[in-house]
């Protein structure tokens, strides 16, 4: 091999690491969310290319609020789904829309768009 090759080969490998460490053994810092005034849990979740935050933790037994903002126009992100409570929303761009949800067990609940792309997950504690 030559010196050409083996560099060439070095920074390939260097960027399979880090796009295996970054998508899939990264660790994700979630947000915490606390009871407000009116009794929910309620936490707002930006929409640009993926959802920020994207671990979101609450309390079980107690209602959660998510305000969802969409500032983009790709397709995919035009409607959130939460499989595991049975609800959707359509995200219409520079709109908020609350999603309502109940969690009576702990667990970890995804939510995505309709295509999987973006992905995001509630956990609900004890």
């Amino acid at each position: 091999m030559s010196p050409d090759q083996i560099v060439v080969t070095v920074i390939g490998l260097a960027a399979i690491a880090f796009i295996v460490w970054f998508f899939w053994l990264g660790k994700r810092l979630g947000v915490k969310v606390a009871v407000n005034s009116s009794g929910y849990q309620e936490a707002m979740v930006l929409v640009k290319g993926g959802y920020t935050p994207d671990l979101i933790i609450v309390e079980k037994g107690k209602p959660v609020r998510l305000n969802f903002l969409r500032t983009e126009s790709a397709a995919c992100s035009e409607m959130v789904m939460f499989p595991d409570f049975n609800k959707s929303a359509h995200l219409p761009e520079g709109e908020t829309v609350a999603v309502e949800l109940m969690p009576n067990q702990p667990g970890e609940y995804e939510f995505q768009c309709q295509m999987g792309m973006l992905r995001g997950k509630l956990i609900v504690e004890d």
